[in-house]
C-alpha cells in the first residue's frame, strides 16, 4: 500500500490561511489522483478537492476561490492552499489516493492519518 504523510493542519483565525501538505511513499498507478476529504462533527463527509497526473482538478463548490490543490511530481506531494478560513471549514482533512476518480470518490484507496484544522472566530 501507499503511505501519506500529512502536515500543515493547525488553529488559525477566521480569515487566515494554512498549508496542507501530503507526501505519498512512492508513484504508481495507484496514486494517479490525489485529494482531500475532511470530516466535521455533525456533518457528513466531504470530497473538497482532487488532482491528477495531468492537472485536472475538482474543487468542491464551498471552498471554490478560497482553496487551491497543486502538486510537485518531484516530491510525490500535493498540497493544499486554504485562504480566507471560516469557521465552518474547521474539520478533520485526510489525504487520500487512488488509481481513478471514480475510486477515490467512493473513499476507497489510500488514507493519511488526519489532521485537524481549527477556525476561530
Amino acid at each position: 500500500q501507499v503511505q501519506l504523510d500529512e502536515s500543515g493542519g493547525g488553529l488559525v483565525q477566521s480569515g487566515g490561511s494554512l498549508r496542507l501538505a501530503c507526501a505519498a511513499s512512492k508513484r504508481t498507478f495507484s496514486t494517479y489522483v490525489m485529494g482531500w476529504f475532511r470530516q466535521a462533527p455533525g456533518r457528513e463527509r466531504e470530497l473538497v478537492a482532487t488532482i491528477n497526473r495531468e492537472g485536472g482538478i475538482i474543487v468542491a463548490d464551498p471552498v471554490k476561490g478560497r482553496f487551491t490543490i497543486s502538486r510537485d511530481d518531484a516530491k510525490n506531494t500535493v498540497y493544499l492552499q486554504m485562504n480566507r478560513l471560516k469557521p465552518l471549514d474547521t474539520a478533520v482533512y485526510s489525504c487520500v489516493t487512488a488509481a481513478s476518480i471514480d475510486i477515490l470518490k467512493v473513499g476507497r484507496g489510500s488514507w493519511g492519518q488526519g489532521t485537524q484544522v481549527t477556525v476561530s472566530s
